[in-house]
């Protein structure tokens, strides 16, 4: 018998088990917002309503309306699972009853505060963590946070308000949501909100309104959850598709940078990343070379080590791709598509027009083989008038 093709092959016991898993695990919907007060308790409120008049069976785990009374009457007659009660030095905490939830078992339940540090005494030092037992047992959860929660924009929320956030979730769990909804408003509505005592009570709002809720860090923080959310489904559309997707989203900016031995190189990776600065986006530079690199001569491969300490100094990812029997403009396609890549900058073409007749133009190439790509010809420094 001849082998099996590669797609036939017999699953691991761990990819079935992984598998089953995946099947039986609850559905995970997040609220992301800029700050709070943006309304997504409501929201989420406001979607469990209607999640029950089209006959699911919705229970409130843990909701904290902050005293905020449109957001307590959108409640209604939705069923609570009574809290947990926890002693602590004395004193009584309400968290999160994880075990009563799961004893329920309502198709879906509403869990506020996800970043939540739990009291000592409970079963999870973080709430996340009680949603992810809660999600393990096969209940759908929806969940709201904030963009500062986050663990990998900690710093730069640290930067942009001068706070640092104590209570944060890994971005690992929020990679996990099926469905992620951006709650949105704009800095001036969130302080107009704060203003009419719609937030925080009176005492905290114009500490608030000259501390965190500045309209700069507003605007900062909301421009923060815009492009993470952006990446979040440029990500999953790129899963669920893999390569064979025909063009880039576009919601988030890639940018590639191609260069060869020529005075051009380091000014196109300059150039390549003035652009990514403006547009916050990701920037690639690649390198396509004919030879093995273990064959390349020592002035080759100087040159190629100064592209990657320039691409370390500029955050960019230095790609260097053999060509083999392909052309280069066929490598530089693969690569966009591999990268999702939204802009490619080139050099003006060394190509003499003759050449360009009998052997074709990169470019052209380029276009004919993507969609949805924008390609930039950057002129020879000997096209460049000196002042």
């Amino acid at each position: 018998m001849g082998k099996k093709h590669p797609y036939f092959r017999r699953k691991t016991p761990e990819e079935i088990l992984k598998e089953i898993q995946d099947e039986s695990r609850g559905k995970l919907k997040l609220y992301i917002g800029a700050a709070p007060g943006v309304g997504k308790t409501y929201k989420m409120l406001q979607d469990a309503h209607d999640l029950v008049s089209e006959g699911f069976d919705v229970v409130i785990g843990l909701i904290e309306t902050h005293g905020r009374v449109e957001t307590e009457k959108q409640i209604k007659n939705l069923e609570h699972v009574p809290l947990k009660e926890i002693t602590y030095k004395n004193k009584m905490f309400f968290e999160l009853n994880v075990e009563g939830v799961i004893e329920r078992k309502p198709d879906i339940v509403v869990v506020d505060e996800l970043a939540h540090t739990n009291i000592k005494g409970s079963n999870n030092v973080k709430r996340y963590l009680d949603v992810e037992e809660i999600l393990t047992a096969g209940i759908d959860v929806m969940s709201a946070v904030n963009i500062q929660h986050m663990e990998s924009v900690h710093d730069i929320v640290e930067n942009i308000t001068g706070i640092r956030v104590r209570e944060r979730i890994p971005d690992t769990f929020v990679d996990k949501a099926n469905e992620i909804q951006l709650i949105d408003v704009t800095p001036i509505t969130l302080r107009k909100r704060l203003s009419e005592g719609k937030i925080y009570t009176k005492e905290k709002i114009m500490q608030s309104l000259t501390n965190f809720f500045t309209e700069a860090n507003l605007s900062a923080l909301r421009e923060l959850a815009l492009r993470e959310v952006a990446d979040d489904v440029d990500e999953k559309i790129e899963q669920k598709n893999g390569h064979s997707f025909k063009g880039p989203i576009g919601l988030h900016e890639k940018i590639l940078v191609c260069v060869q031995y020529s005075q051009t190189a380091e000014k196109l990776i300059r150039r390549g990343w003035r652009m990514a600065n403006r547009l916050k986006a990701e920037l690639y530079v690649l390198n396509v070379v004919n030879q093995d690199p273990l064959n390349m001569t020592n002035l080759m491969k100087q040159k190629i080590d100064y592209w990657r300490e320039l691409c370390e100094q500029l955050n960019a990812n230095f790609i260097l791709e053999q060509k083999g029997k392909s052309k280069p403009s066929k490598v530089i396609v693969e690569v966009a598509k591999r990268h999702f890549i939204t802009q490619i900058l080139l050099g003006q073409s060394a190509r003499t027009r003759w050449e360009e007749i009998t052997k074709g133009s990169i470019v052209n190439e380029i276009m004919r083989d993507t969609t949805n790509i924008d390609i930039h010809i950057v002129a020879d420094s000997k096209s460049i008038k000196e002042d």
